[in-house]
């Protein structure tokens, strides 16, 4: 008995499926004999007489099929139940009206306003079947701004770290590329996505996110299938998510899934900030891509340098395997010394990233960082380098990440820095630079993803907390 169940269910959701094919030829055959029937009133055009019986005709037969698939179609349980509600008796009004106008054709009985009524109902529930397929205001759609909405480029968001997650930047992912299907005119599956109480909910299949656990997230599953599997969302044939956009929602469900929260209450990996960042400027895009390798070889470093450089509790390493580009780490060096400082300029060719947060770097020591003219990277966060000496970097035509944070740099003294056309990173929390001023920075380095910092981290329950003396360097 089940089976035959499971089977019954089947064939009526097969035979609801034919229901956007059927339901244009009612559109079609009745509209030409409402006008076959208005033009053989007429008696230039009587000759059309004998084909309007047989355009109501099929007409009537194909209302009626159409109203059959429509009703099994509608069982799904996926489209707005109001606009279904006023579509389905428009169109059952539809199919009465064009029995009665076949029977009055059939038996002679003359009736002026059947085609006009049925040319009315017509229209009105072809408007209501658009309005579930395209949203209730698709007719005005392309007048409006907010009809626009998929269409437009997001605007930036000044500070993303005020900003609220979900309103401000997964709200705006989700009515661009999920809302066709699963907003307030239609649910597939019975899954709506406009409402957080409803997100929450989930759909037919259950729920579609938990907060906190990507892995067990439906809607991640969906997002990362690939493209021929016919559970992949969204639709092929609808806009793609793009690749930081995935990792918008990835994130944001990770950090607890929160509606209210801005974002430097969440957690943030370095693999999304840059993504973050780059809200602040344009529309949602992949984060910038280093290219801070060089493509072409160098010869391997002077190996005595390298091993005093090691002696002196320098974490020198090639940055890739099979590499003779180095990256130095002074971490565990408790005093950095002109000497050291020597060194480093005899592996100018060879070094590209610089690790010297935290250290007694001053703005004497940049005349020599500023011989290092392959550097790409360069981290000199926490240290004493000011206005006076951070325009000897100026020079360094090949960096691309500058970590300035809780330096006392100002805005004038960073504009010093604005030859540096391959910068792609800059941060600048904690610094002297007020928010005032980030307005004007955009605009002399607009291609720099700029981090102001603000991050808070998310703490469990299930963490622990070890407080330990700070060491003396």
């Amino acid at each position: 008995m089940n089976i035959l169940a499971v089977l019954l269910f089947s064939f009526t959701d097969f035979i609801g499926t034919f229901h956007p094919l059927l339901v244009h030829l009612p559109i079609g055959i009745l509209l030409l004999a409402a006008l076959f029937q208005l033009l053989s009133q007429r008696e230039k055009f009587q000759g059309l007489a004998p084909a309007v019986s047989i355009a109501l005709f099929f007409g009537m037969v194909s209302a009626i099929a159409s109203c059959i698939s429509g009703y099994l179609l509608s069982d799904s349980g996926d489209y707005d139940e109001a606009l279904i509600f006023k579509h389905q008796w428009f169109g059952i009004a539809l199919a009465l009206t064009s029995i009665a106008a076949w029977l009055s054709e059939r038996y002679k009985v003359q009736n002026k306003l059947l085609p006009w009524l049925i040319v009315f109902l017509i229209f009105m529930t072809g408007h209501y079947g658009g309005s579930i397929t395209h949203g209730s205001g698709y007719l005005t759609k392309a007048f409006s701004s907010s009809g626009k909405l998929t269409e437009q480029k997001r605007k930036p968001i000044p500070d993303v770290q005020q900003a609220v997650a979900y309103q401000d930047i997964i709200k705006p992912i989700l009515m661009s590329k999920c809302y066709k299907c699963h907003g307030p005119d239609k649910q597939k599956g019975k899954l709506r996505l406009d409402i957080p109480d409803l997100i929450l909910k989930g759909g037919k299949g259950g729920q579609v996110i938990v907060a906190g656990n990507t892995d067990e997230s439906e809607l991640i599953k969906r997002i990362l299938l690939s493209k021929d599997n016919e559970d992949h969302m969204p639709p092929v044939e609808q806009p793609q998510l793009t690749k930081a956009e995935m990792e918008l929602i990835h994130w944001w469900i990770g950090s607890g899934a929160d509606f209210d929260k801005k974002v430097n209450a969440l957690a943030q990996s370095d693999k999304i900030k840059p993504v973050l960042i780059a809200l602040q400027s344009e529309e949602v895009k992949e984060a910038v891509k280093f290219s801070d390798i060089p493509e072409n070889e160098v010869v391997a470093a002077d190996s005595k340098i390298i091993k005093e450089l090691l002696n002196r509790g320098v974490a020198l390493i090639p940055v890739t395997k099979n590499s003779n580009y180095l990256s130095a780490n002074f971490v565990a060096v408790d005093t950095i010394s002109v000497q050291d400082l020597k060194l480093l300029e005899q592996l100018n060719q060879q070094l590209i990233w610089l690790k010297l947060g935290d250290s007694n770097i001053g703005d004497k020591d940049l005349r020599s960082i500023a011989k290092l003219n392959s550097l790409t990277r360069l981290s000199i966060e926490r240290t004493a380098v000011t206005d006076k000496g951070i325009g000897e970097l100026r020079n360094l035509s090949q960096l691309q990440y500058l970590n300035l944070l809780g330096t006392k740099i100002s805005a004038e003294g960073l504009m010093q820095l604005k030859g540096l056309n391959k910068l792609s990173q800059l941060f600048l929390y904690k610094t002297t630079i007020s928010p005032a001023n980030f307005a004007e920075i955009k605009k002399v380095f607009p291609k720099v993803q700029i981090d102001t910092g603000g991050y808070k981290l998310q703490f469990l329950e299930s963490d622990t907390v070890e407080l330990k003396t700070a060491g003396k360097k």
